[in-house]
């Protein structure tokens, strides 16, 4: 049977026609039947508005995903299938068409919430409004904002935390410039030292015209060339058990890229004491290795894993060992996203474990170790004997004072083996 043109129109819907079909297929329910339906557990309220309209204000238990998007995002937010769901948009319109498409999709218990938003808003109720991200966040974060793990309210936690990395060198130059590029809002610095020349082979922060200029300048330089919006806060300052605990009681999350004992146990010690998650990172040659120290989380603490310091014959500096330049690379970038993971609230950050690379290995090039708080640790155990910060030269064995400066190096993976 051939089907004439004019047949043919006269069979199209018209967007009344479906809307008016939606609506004998669909429940509407008013704002008050709404606010007693979320009262009772399972329910889930869906808004299918634009991420722009969601940002200008949402209901705070609304799931937000917009309308192009439900059909592939609703099942990984709303796995069950008998669940009650509210559709709820500006006025009743969009949510409508939205909820007779959870209805084709199985869904069996669909509502759709008449007036929308705007209703809900001319009554007084109370609603969420987002941060107001700028045209160029827009742009610049737009791969975040599509991450379910980050999205828009992930990315504002970025731009509202501050970072705090303890040396600008191997393991600080990823790390600083992954975090600007996430786009933290504020990255404190904290080191004395210049650029040499030896730097440039791992110190990818650093260019050869900055010889001889602060480190914490030179990083600033190009973490703003990088993101102008980044806030950088130098610490042109030696680390030390007088000046730790005012430096670092205004970040949110403290990166450690030291390069010397005395500096790893004080800024462990001060983390612990100021209750700060510790990103910790270690290279040596082929070898490196990165955790999260966070006893409030029910991890351990540096001491915990290294109760004593190592005797310096067993730990070389890198100017002593050596230190393949690409390595710092790969452990600084591990660190810069266990310090995004945390500011985000992404789960299993590395807290409690440890991720080991020994890249000349024949068959365990990456392993994943387990590593406890001990019960015991004076500084963060159970009953601990350690109250404040101590001479932390002192307690390395450095009778000549070399400081507990934050220079530039991760300090030696090799004594991770006390780990393995």
């Amino acid at each position: 049977m051939v089907v004439s043109g004019e047949a043919e129109t006269a069979m199209a819907k018209t967007s009344k026609n479906i809307i008016d079909e939606a609506r004998a297929q669909i429940k509407q329910i008013d704002i008050d039947e709404a606010r007693k339906m979320l009262e009772r557990p399972g329910t889930v309220l869906i808004d299918v508005r634009e991420s722009d309209e969601w940002r200008q204000g949402h209901i705070g238990e609304a799931i937000g995903i917009p309308r192009g998007f439900l059909e592939l995002r609703v099942e990984e937010k709303l796995p069950d299938h008998k669940a009650p769901v509210i559709l709820q948009c500006a006025s009743g319109t969009r949510s409508l068409l939205a909820a007779r498409t959870l209805r084709e999709m199985g869904y069996e218990n669909v509502y759709n919430l008449t007036g929308g938003f705007n209703a809900w808003k001319d009554r007084g109720l109370p609603f969420v409004a987002e941060r107001q991200f700028t045209a160029d966040e827009l742009t610049r974060y737009s791969r975040h904002f599509v991450i379910p793990e980050v999205g828009e309210k992930g990315q504002a936690k970025l731009l509202d935390a501050k970072v705090l990395l303890l040396g600008a060198g191997a393991l600080g130059s990823p790390s600083a410039l992954y975090l600007a590029a996430a786009g933290v809002g504020t990255i404190g610095l904290i080191d004395f030292d210049v650029v040499d020349l030896s730097n440039l082979q791992r110190q990818i922060i650093h260019t050869a015209e900055r010889v001889g200029m602060l480190k914490t300048e030179s990083a600033e330089k190009s973490i703003n060339a990088l993101n102008p919006g980044v806030k950088v806060i130098r610490h042109d300052v030696r680390l030390t058990s007088e000046n730790a605990l005012e430096v670092v009681k205004n970040y949110d999350v403290v990166v450690n890229c030291g390069d010397n004992f005395p500096a790893r146990y004080l800024i462990s010690d001060t983390c612990v004491l100021l209750k700060k998650p510790l990103v910790d990172g270690a290279i040596y040659r082929f070898e490196g290795n990165a955790t999260v120290f966070y006893p409030d989380r029910g991890g351990p603490c540096y001491r915990c894993l290294y109760p004593e310091p190592a005797p310096a014959d067993l730990a070389p500096s890198c100017a002593e060992a050596g230190v393949l330049g690409a390595l710092p690379g790969l452990i600084g970038s591990i660190e810069a996203l266990e310090a995004i993971k945390l500011i985000i609230g992404a789960p299993n950050s590395l807290i409690g474990r440890m991720l080991y690379f020994d890249t000349l290995s024949e068959r365990d090039y990456v392993r994943m170790l387990r590593i406890k708080r001990d019960p015991k640790c004076p500084v963060c155990g159970d009953h601990p004997t350690q109250k404040g910060l101590i001479d932390y030269e002192a307690f390395c064995g450095l009778a000549n004072g070399n400081g507990t400066g934050a220079q530039s190096e991760g300090a030696h993976a090799a004594t991770s083996a006390a780990a393995r």
